[in-house]
């Protein structure tokens, strides 16, 4: 009766030598480079040098607008199985969806008249000042891929 247990205690004791081994490796190669390089430390920006603080607070609107999306993609993934038993319901099925789809297109219609799908609000909360030390930022700097002689963490000194 405990033989036909072997095969899972196999898998275990497999799984976790796996792991461990895994850990041990990363541990010994972490030891080999103690001190990392600057190249290492620094955020990856697309190629570029990363301008100002990466911790900066987004506003809730962004949260706001994402749960927008999700709640109405949410509510059409309930098309689907209507769309797959209408005939079975018959008129309740379909007067409940057109219910459903009434309260939806409310919903909607209302966000869109209250501006909440709007991008340009950002610029229009922010205040004269900053507005114009962003825009100067990103005219006057233009975006290089690297500096000759400047360095990047990969050589030996």
């Amino acid at each position: 009766m405990l033989t036909d247990y072997i095969p899972v205690l196999i898998a275990v004791v497999v799984a976790v030598a796996l792991a461990g081994g895994m850990v041990l490796v990363s541990l010994l190669l972490g030891l080999i480079e103690a001190k990392p390089k600057r190249g290492k430390v620094v955020a990856y920006e697309c190629g570029n040098e990363p301008i100002g603080d990466a911790r900066q607070r987004f506003p809730v609107k962004f949260y706001a607008i994402a749960m927008l999306f999700i709640v109405f993609d949410i509510e059409v993934v309930f098309f689907y199985p209507w769309a797959l038993v209408r005939k079975d319901l018959g008129t309740l099925g379909f007067w409940a969806m057109a219910i459903f789809l009434g309260i939806l297109a409310i919903g909607y219609l209302y966000l869109l008249r209250t501006g909440a799908f709007e991008w340009e609000w950002w610029e229009r909360e922010q205040p004269m000042e900053e507005l114009t030390v962003i825009r100067e930022v990103t005219e006057v700097l233009p975006q290089t891929v690297g500096v000759v002689g400047a360095p990047t963490g990969g050589e030996r000194s």
